[in-house]
């Protein structure tokens, strides 16, 4: 799968502003990182926008969305790529969805999350795709970005029982740099295993509020995460992986954001640059101690998918009759 990508850009060039959707602009960071020791030796540079739980729908405003995108067009990415949650409970902004997702300048490969599959997986899916995304189900694909290569892996969306490591990893080159998509961070520990040394992820909007550290005592401890927000692992060693927690752009329940590190977020990762080789946001952080959900609690989160299903079926059924 080739791509035509905008030209390239050093890593520590400033985004434009026109000034279009400011105070929403205002509200966002941009953050900076390098991919990991093994992007430094498969590529030259490739620039990679990601983002994060768009949530397009009633609670997050449409012109938050479209600042998101006009940020991330100004840094003029080589590949975007988006892990889940594209709306928020309802089916109702599907035609915003597509509008946001047509906005990006450079391809746009996904994942899904569990809203998506709350929402109606099949229909966010057949949107994202008329908006011109690739959506990655369990799968790998290979990618040439201005004549480099690049193995995607996504992972379908673990909260909601629909992942398959297995699967995902199936006929990877393991002399290619790996990049992967999961919507549960937690998912990454597995994923090192199958030489995937940089995993990016959402689902935890960054606790939305990041004071006094909130988000990792309600997101960590009380809910059993081990990343909450930001950047976890090793990029240096040949074995190791990292795994990168956005913020995200909406919100599901209330548009709260409260700290520095809760704002919306781009993040903008360098493969290709080696870690330490420019300033970058934060360093890697230890994880916290995490705990998985129980075989009750995840066979509870996939009936739910299940049970959201036949209600719209029946209310599709009483509209036809």
């Amino acid at each position: 799968m080739s791509f035509q990508s905008p030209a390239d850009k050093s890593p520590d060039s400033a985004p434009r502003s026109r000034g279009w959707r400011k105070d929403h602009r205002d509200n966002f960071s941009v953050r900076r990182f390098a991919g990991t020791l093994a992007h430094a030796e498969g590529l030259d540079h490739l620039r990679v926008a990601h983002i994060t739980d768009l949530h397009v729908g009633r609670v997050t405003p449409i012109e938050a969305q479209f600042a998101a995108v006009e940020l991330t067009n100004d840094e003029a990415p080589d590949l975007v790529v988006i892990t889940g949650d594209f709306v928020c409970h309802t089916q109702a902004y599907l035609q915003d969805l597509e509008e946001v997702i047509r906005g990006y300048d450079a391809p746009v490969m996904c994942v899904l999350g569990n809203h998506d599959y709350w929402a109606g997986g099949q229909e966010v899916i057949k949107s994202l795709k008329r908006a011109g995304a690739e959506v990655l189900r369990n799968q790998n694909t290979t990618v040439t970005l201005r004549g480099q290569t690049l193995q995607l892996v996504g992972l379908d969306d673990a909260y909601t029982g629909h992942h398959s490591i297995a699967d995902a990893v199936k006929g990877l080159d393991p002399d290619l740099p790996k990049l992967g998509l999961s919507h549960i961070p937690e998912e990454a520990d597995r994923l090192w295993e199958h030489g995937v040394s940089l995993v990016l992820s959402g689902h935890t909007h960054g606790g939305q509020v990041t004071l006094a550290g909130l988000h990792e005592l309600a997101l960590g401890r009380l809910v059993g995460h081990k990343y909450v927000h930001g950047l976890y692992g090793c990029r240096r060693g040949i074995r190791s992986g990292a795994v990168y927690v956005g913020a995200g752009v909406g919100a599901a329940v209330l548009p709260v954001r409260l700290g520095e590190r809760a704002k919306r977020e781009i993040t903008l990762f360098e493969l290709g640059h080696a870690p330490g080789s420019f300033e970058e946001h934060h360093q890697e952080q230890p994880a916290l101690p995490g705990r998985k959900p129980s075989n009750k609690k995840a066979y509870k989160r996939a009936a739910a998918v299940v049970r959201k299903e036949r209600k719209r079926q029946k209310r599709a059924k009483k509209v036809d009759d």
